[in-house]
């Protein structure tokens, strides 16, 4: 299980890891180890609760596809197990995240001072641009 919070835990069924060969330098080692790991995690398939899968789904988030999977790739690491534990790592926080109920947005109004004051300002700014205009002889 991978816990998420408190109340919330992940099977680690519903998590596809594997195993690919990692980019970027690391001399001839590199192509014969594969050492990054790409996790799958399907949202729409999941155990979770439905306003945290709607939460997901609802975010503009570039790990998460079209299909409401979402990829990680972590090869941070040199080895499997690290990259692993860190890929799992940054699921448990995406998904911890989507677990926060945002607060709903009360409307306010400018205050009459606050107003009065962003009038006066502009004014007096309006006033200082007119003084920069061409001298007349």
């Amino acid at each position: 299980m991978l816990q998420i919070t408190g109340r919330l835990a992940v099977p680690l069924e519903e998590i596809e890891l594997s195993a690919t060969r990692s980019q970027g330098a690391g001399g001839q080692n590199v192509n014969k180890t594969s050492s990054a790991m790409h996790l799958r995690f399907d949202i729409g398939a999941s155990s979770l609760p439905g306003e945290v899968k709607q939460r997901l789904l609802g975010r503009h988030d570039r790990r998460i596809t079209a299909e409401g999977v979402v990829v990680i790739k972590a090869q941070q690491f040199r080895s499997q197990e690290q990259n692993r534990a860190a890929a799992l790592e940054r699921l448990r926080e995406l998904l911890a995240s989507a677990t926060v109920v945002p607060r709903k947005r009360k409307a306010t109004r400018p205050t009459a001072g606050s107003q009065r004051r962003r009038l006066d300002s502009k004014t007096r700014h309006a006033r200082t641009k007119a003084l920069r205009g061409p001298v007349e002889d």
